[in-house]
């Protein structure tokens, strides 16, 4: 199973754009997984949205799911 990961403002300095990883099967693997292929991740703060919403606790995934890494946000 594909997970397509999208990411975004500083976040794209370390990860990149766009990003696929496979056999991830929740978020707290994704998390852990990143963490050991992109150490320098662990210096950054962000959260994880799963379709359109920001999960909180460990939440499952699947191949339809969108999955977006969010730093974050500030503005007015």
């Amino acid at each position: 199973m594909k997970i397509n990961i999208i990411i975004f403002g500083q976040l794209c300095e370390v990860l990149g754009e766009k990003l696929v990883m496979e056999n991830i099967a929740d978020t707290e693997s994704l998390q852990q997984t990143l963490h050991k292929k992109f150490p320098a991740l662990v210096n950054y703060k962000y959260v994880i949205a799963v379709n359109k919403k920001q999960v909180i606790t460990n939440t499952a995934l699947n191949e339809d799911c969108i999955v977006a890494l969010l730093p974050p946000f500030s503005g007015g």
